[in-house]
């Protein structure tokens, strides 16, 4: 897949109503405090349609360090699933620090047989850079069970709750192009302007580290791409490090847009009239770049996700602050993936 000047899309199969979904520990470990939340992952995808399976490494308080298993037996347990035709979709069950550990061990021939929605975000923003540059699969940046399905979605509105519930079973399930992703209060046009191109990204410190390995996506991959990021933790002055290293790369010279999300728990952020608002960071590295810059969408840590499809087009509109999403996720399950 590397080396060419546009990745050839590999789309995973629309699921269908009684497919089976599996909750897979691909990084972190399982707390006590958290067995509920992927009790309530089970009840939010069965309501979707699906059957629903616990991989045999999500089990509480189970661990190696700070991970689930070691790497390689989170490897092998994936690649089972990559592997099994009866599996429809692997939902992570928790994010951490993992990943990095057992990209090398994933069977790439099994995603290229019979690709699949893989969801998650975090640490799993990781695995879909990875496997996006190797396979061009299409990776679902998108909640998980902890604490997103399981934790996130109950806490919100019950609106907001079903309004999510149908834009994730329309995704996982529709060959039509989605469109406009529900608009959130918190959404800033933080630099005006239009963009359409491919999605890429995932968690700031993960784009920019996945970049120096031989996992990295093509640079020429972001020709136009809108690039959307998150972060959680850290410093104002790591998320600014992070964005030089990717303008030093040439990834903010090629990008179309750039799309934000709500930030979490990050030390000095506009906490004083020393410390910059994550806007000024942003505007501040990409300097006369005209771009089009959306702030605070609902992406990452912060609470319920959107879900965001690594590889397919989108239009960006930061001054009427929209987000649409140009092309399905996933392909009609009697079809093959047309070279895109």
């Amino acid at each position: 897949m590397t080396g060419s000047a546009s990745p050839r899309l590999l789309r995973p199969r629309a699921l269908e109503s009684g497919d089976l979904v599996v909750i897979a520990a691909l990084s972190g470990p399982l707390p006590q405090v958290y067995e509920p939340h992927v009790e309530q992952t089970v009840t939010v995808l069965q309501r979707m349609g699906f059957r629903v399976r616990r991989a045999p490494l999500v089990q509480v308080e189970r661990h190696r360090w700070w991970s689930a298993a070691a790497p390689a037996e989170i490897a092998a347990e994936l690649n089972g699933l990559l592997r099994d035709p009866e599996v429809r979709a692997v939902v992570a069950c928790d994010g951490g620090q993992t990943v990095f550990g057992y990209l090398d061990l994933i069977d790439m021939a099994a995603i290229r047989a019979d690709p699949k929605p893989i969801l998650g975000y975090s640490d799993i923003s990781l695995l879909h850079l990875a496997l996006f540059a190797r396979t061009g699969l299409v990776g679902f940046h998108a909640d998980m069970a902890v604490p997103g399905f399981g934790g996130h979605w109950q806490t919100a509105p019950a609106p907001r709750r079903a309004e999510l519930e149908a834009l994730y079973c329309r995704l996982l399930t529709g060959t039509e192009p989605i469109g406009a992703l529900p608009a959130g209060a918190s959404w800033e046009c933080w630099r005006a302007g239009r963009a359409e191109g491919r999605l890429i990204g995932g968690v700031i410190n993960r784009i920019a580290l996945v970049q120096a390995t031989s996992f990295a996506v093509p640079l020429e991959w972001f020709d136009g791409a809108v690039l959307f990021w998150e972060e959680i933790g850290g410093a104002a002055s790591h998320v600014w490090s992070y964005l030089q290293v990717m303008r030093h790369a040439g990834i903010l010279d090629r990008i179309s847009g750039m799309v934000v999300g709500v930030p979490r728990e990050i030390a000095g952020l506009g906490t004083s009239g020393a410390s910059p608002a994550l806007s000024e960071i942003v505007l501040d590295v990409l300097g006369d770049r005209d771009i089009p810059v959306l702030g605070n969408v609902d992406v990452g840590h912060a609470g319920p996700n959107l879900p965001m499809p690594v590889g397919v087009r989108v239009a960006l509109d930061s001054r009427q602050r929209t987000l649409s999403l140009l092309e399905p996720a996933v392909r009609a399950r009697a079809t093959t993936e047309p070279a895109g």
